[in-house]
């Protein structure tokens, strides 16, 4: 079985062998569906030279990525909440920055520079190990599902072994007194996957953010299902669980 999984990892960078199997399968429906439609009273004409096969859309239940998607609804309703007045967020998926720009100024890091132009999203290069902000003067801040990529040259970025302690280090020096950071990242049997991600176990996470209160722990388990507001050890022993950490520093602790 784990020789599979490895294979499966190896080959999915140019052939997904699910994909490809379950596409083979999915083109003898498309020609069926081709000449039932064709058939049908006051159907439009078919060309070939604007086909356009999709076959992997018919799924009994709509298709999500459990982690990403509760991690960015965790976060938005939060957020929101609180009712900062200004965000920033570390490289998260770009549709969570778009989406939250919409309802508030959101300046948007990542290591590849986003290259767009909208009303309330301000783009800005930068490096999460060194991040282009002074000493906590974030109020709002977000990080979900990045700091386990750094440091592996996954996007480009140098290779350091202390990469997700650094940018935790990092995330943590920025905010605020008073301030929130939402974290998502994989929490599971401490590991390295090179070079997609590191997994690490919940307290561990807790231990590299320092200076900060753990507000709530939140959660995805290995089957997807989702968690609100639980302990660190209420979410089963896992080997690929997404943990939603919400920390805050206090009010008192400023720089003197």
């Amino acid at each position: 079985m784990v020789f599979t999984q490895i294979v499966k990892r190896w080959l999915s960078q140019i052939a997904e062998p699910t994909w490809v199997w379950r596409g083979f399968a999915g083109y003898r429906r498309y020609f069926a569906d081709w000449r039932r439609y064709a058939r049908l009273p006051h159907a439009e004409p078919l060309a070939w030279r604007e086909s356009y096969p999709q076959v992997h859309d018919r799924t009994a239940v709509t298709p999500f990525d459990a982690h990403y998607f509760y991690a960015n609804g965790w976060a938005l309703r939060r957020i929101l909440a609180a009712r900062p007045r200004a965000h920033v967020d570390v490289g998260s998926q770009v549709m969570f920055a778009n989406l939250l720009a919409a309802t508030l100024p959101v300046i948007f890091v990542d290591y590849r520079p986003l290259d767009t132009h909208l009303p309330g999203l301000h783009p800005l290069g930068g490096d999460l190990t060194r991040l282009p902000f002074a000493d906590q003067t974030l109020h709002s801040l977000s990080c979900l599902h990045v700091v386990e990529h750094v440091g592996l040259g996954r996007y480009g970025d140098a290779l350091n072994p202390a990469g997700t302690r650094a940018a935790c280090a990092e995330l943590a020096r920025v905010l605020a007194p008073g301030g929130n950071l939402f974290l998502a990242t994989p929490v599971g049997r401490e590991r390295v996957c090179f070079n997609a991600h590191r997994v690490h176990t919940a307290e561990h996470i807790c231990a590299l953010i320092p200076g900060l209160r753990l507000v709530e722990f939140s959660g995805v388990d290995d089957t997807g299902a989702y968690l609100e507001n639980i302990s660190l050890a209420a979410l089963p022993p896992s080997e690929y669980a997404c943990g939603l950490f919400w920390f805050r520093r206090a009010e008192s602790d400023a720089n003197t």
